[in-house]
């Protein structure tokens, strides 16, 4: 290229500021031809010569030509279409594809001209500002020097606002398919790292991971993209898995209803959430180590992943309670330990249940002294406001592990009992070790006459109990109260709907089975109500055909809640409903013609308590959809009103137990109910599932129950004036119970 030693004079042209207020002056691309036109002939090659000289010289481009500019030289210019800046996101994004392939798309710019019309020596990018800003955080980050050469054409023969936002309009980004598959190719035949791709291309690992999922999809689904049937959250879900032939064998098997989040269900049914109580109990090192595999949805909040190999996670889990069982024999001498996943109910075995014992003098001593001095301390600190001291702590700990211990002394198992009886070992709905002891196989059962006879006329018949009448006397133990699990289905999900259309059948029974729970713990506590419900129970059956109308189920039987709400016996309630029942059962006799004895010998208390928690156990307010027994429902209300019940102690809405059962409407209106309107907006645009857990959050805090699962007030007593209501009268609860002498006596069942 020729160059020049002598700079041009300009002609008097102003800024492009100027230029948009005063439409005499001449447009740029004029001044910019009188300044070529004013300086000696260059020697151009091809269209374009530029003109350098020292420290004075300006430097112009014919209108097309390539020059490679300083970065510093380059200005935003004021005439770009885009006013909204760039994010900081893109930027980084242009920065890391630059630094990795150059720039590979020349700015576009233009002279900029003082108010004399002389040249700067800037110019002003037309194009290309992102790309003008990416070098600059590159120049900031000292990657690059301040003065890099640009490669720029000089466009002063188009309109700067013009082509600034027709570069910005006239576009079309590339597909999002080939976008996947794009970064497949490069993973695949350029051995690019997830890591290596993001440097590259500026953006996350997550998410180049997420395109690489995304582009292994199954080429038929990828078409079917391609073409409109399918949307990105659908192709999202798909890409759970890398299988082919599942993906196309689920998508062949979709019906009408194609959510994300029913073709995600489908992908996984076979799989094992990391999040599963054999997961939990297992862990994710143990599994892989023993060759397993974890798949992972990289587009939602997958928890942890699926465990992909069932049945080798149930071999582990069955090895690993296997290990416990034997470590458990060997320690407290059972005869047998036997291991199952879910505890088996229907195993038939009498149970034995540790007896009271007498603590030896040395024991008792131990346990006093330990009790003395843990009140002395708790004198001594009880009043202080400063926090204890490390050794005063540990020492409070110490104490309450040795009272514990010598505590525990007080009951144990006959040890003949232990040597022929036995233990099962199973998981628990938690994810941990499971164990009931004191089971009895008839094999090991004592040998017991052909006949006998024991206490009010009950008779011994070939190992069983009847009574006088010919009943088979059932044991205490097989009044199923509630020990184990069940397997609970999954109520279909829907995705609309109105707040007032009833929520499943399905959750109505899982709901009423906790209601269920809740009176029998409630029951349980207050004695006199259980009478007043068994007397009516007795009357309505012996004076009306009204054994639709009873709550309490007399015979006495005892319904399985595992079998109606999964997981309900791992419960707060459940657990405390069943130290009871065991603390029952290890206070009586072991022999059973002493149990009148026993029971005659309680006093009041103890023998009210007794009855209250028998009668408990036969409470049954599960609803269930194919039963008409609206009166049976009634009475529980009622009773659930006598009682005070508040299973808000005993249930809380998760997405598990209500909210990812129920529709959108439901959601919403709980959350509005509970929290405000002013909540319920705030995630009505959310999809079902991020509704049901930001609606669990908001729920965490407050009291909510839904409807099936509140206790209506008492009514108000009626004055003179008012009609009676139809309901029961009030209860005289003063402190938590009925003072001495109230006895109050609801009105007979319809």
């Amino acid at each position: 290229m020729a160059r020049t030693a002598k700079k041009a004079k300009a002609v008097t042209v102003t800024t492009a500021e100027e230029l948009a207020a005063d439409e005499t002056v001449r447009s740029i691309e004029q001044a910019v031809a009188d300044v070529v036109t004013a300086l000696p002939a260059p020697e151009i090659e091809g269209e374009a010569a530029d003109i350098i000289e020292g420290e004075e010289t300006a430097t112009v481009l014919v209108n097309g030509g390539q020059i490679l500019i300083p970065l510093d030289k380059l200005k935003k210019s004021p005439r770009n279409a885009r006013k909204t800046p760039h994010s900081n996101d893109t930027i980084e994004t242009y920065a890391a594809s630059i630094a990795a392939k150059g720039i590979l798309q020349n700015l576009v710019v233009e002279p900029e001209f003082d108010p004399d019309g002389e040249p700067t020596g800037f110019y002003f990018v037309t194009i290309g500002e992102g790309r003008r800003q990416a070098q600059l955080l590159r120049a900031k980050r000292k990657e690059i020097d301040k003065s890099e050469p640009i490669r720029c054409v000089i466009d002063t023969a188009n309109d700067a606002f013009e082509i600034s936002l027709d570069e910005n309009v006239t576009r079309t980004d590339l597909l999002p398919a080939d976008q996947f598959e794009a970064f497949r190719e490069l993973a695949e035949h350029r051995g690019y790292g997830a890591e290596e791709i993001a440097a590259r291309f500026g953006v996350t690992a997550h998410v180049v991971k997420q395109r690489l999922r995304l582009g292994a999809v199954s080429p038929k689904l990828m078409q079917v993209y391609r073409d409109g049937g399918l949307n990105l959250d659908q192709l999202m879900a798909f890409a759970v898995t890398d299988d082919h032939g599942r993906q196309e064998q689920v998508y062949d098997g979709l019906g009408y209803n194609r959510e994300a989040h029913i073709i995600r269900r489908e992908l996984t049914r076979f799989h094992v959430p990391a999040n599963d109580r054999k997961a939990i109990f297992i862990g994710v090192d143990a599994y892989v180590d023993a060759g397993g595999t974890i798949l992972r949805d990289l587009f939602t909040e997958d928890r942890g992943g699926y465990f992909e190999d069932a049945a080798l996670l149930d071999r582990l889990v069955l090895d690993k309670l296997a290990g416990i069982a034997t470590e458990l024999q060997a320690i407290e001498g059972w005869k047998w330990a036997e291991v199952f996943i879910d505890y088996p109910h229907a195993h038939g075995l009498r149970r034995v249940y540790p007896q009271p014992l007498e603590l030896s003098v040395e024991d008792l001593a131990a346990r006093d002294a330990a009790q003395e001095e843990f009140d002395r301390l708790t004198a001594e600190w009880e009043a202080s406001e400063e926090d204890l001291p490390p050794d005063v702590d540990q020492r409070f700990a110490e104490l309450e592990a040795e009272i514990e211990r010598h505590d525990a002394l007080r009951h144990a198992y006959d040890p003949e009992e232990v040597a022929f009886g036995g233990a099962f070992v199973s998981l628990n709905y938690e994810g941990s070790a499971r164990i009931e002891r004191g089971f009895i196989r008839p094999a090991d059962e004592t040998p017991v006459p052909e006949k006998d006879t024991g206490g009010d006329g009950e008779t011994v018949v070939d190992g069983v109990h009847v009574n006088a009448d010919g009943e088979v006397i059932e044991d205490a133990e097989g009044q199923g109260y509630g020990e184990s699990y069940g397997a609970g289905g999954q109520a279909k999900e829907e995705d609309e709907g109105d707040e007032a259309q009833p929520v499943s059948d399905l959750l109505t029974r899982d709901l009423t089975a906790h209601r269920t729970l809740g009176l029998r713990l409630a029951l349980g506590e207050q004695p006199e109500i259980a009478l007043i419900a068994v007397t009516h129970t007795l009357a309505a059956q012996t004076f009306y055909r009204g054994a639709e109308s009873n709550a309490l189920e007399i015979r006495p039987a005892s319904a399985y809640l595992a079998g109606h709400a999964d997981g309900i016996e791992d419960t707060a309630a459940a657990k405390e409903l069943s130290d009871r029942h065991a603390g029952w059962a290890a206070d009586m006799p072991q022999n059973i013609a002493q149990l009148w004895g026993f029971i005659a010998g309680l006093d009041q208390a103890s023998l009210m308590a007794l009855f209250a928690h028998c009668v408990s156990l036969t409470v049954n307010a599960v609803k269930q959809p194919w039963e008409n027994k609206p009166q049976a429902q009634v009475t529980a209300n009622r009773l659930a009103t006598a009682l005070a019940l508040d299973m808000s102690q005993h249930w809380t809405p998760t997405v598990r137990s209500y909210l990812g059962r129920v529709t959108k409407a439901h959601i919403l209106a709980a959350v509005r109910d509970a929290v405000g309107d002013e909540a319920a907006e705030r995630i009505a645009g959310m999809k079902k599932q991020a509704m049901a857990e930001a609606a669990e959050q908001l729920l965490a805090e407050t009291d909510w129950l839904p409807p099936l699962l509140r206790t209506e007030q008492p009514a108000s007593v009626p004055t003179e004036t008012e009609a009676p209501d139809a309901g029961p009268e009030p209860v005289n609860m003063e402190e938590g119970g009925m003072a001495a002498g109230d006895v109050v006596f609801f009105e007979a069942a319809e």
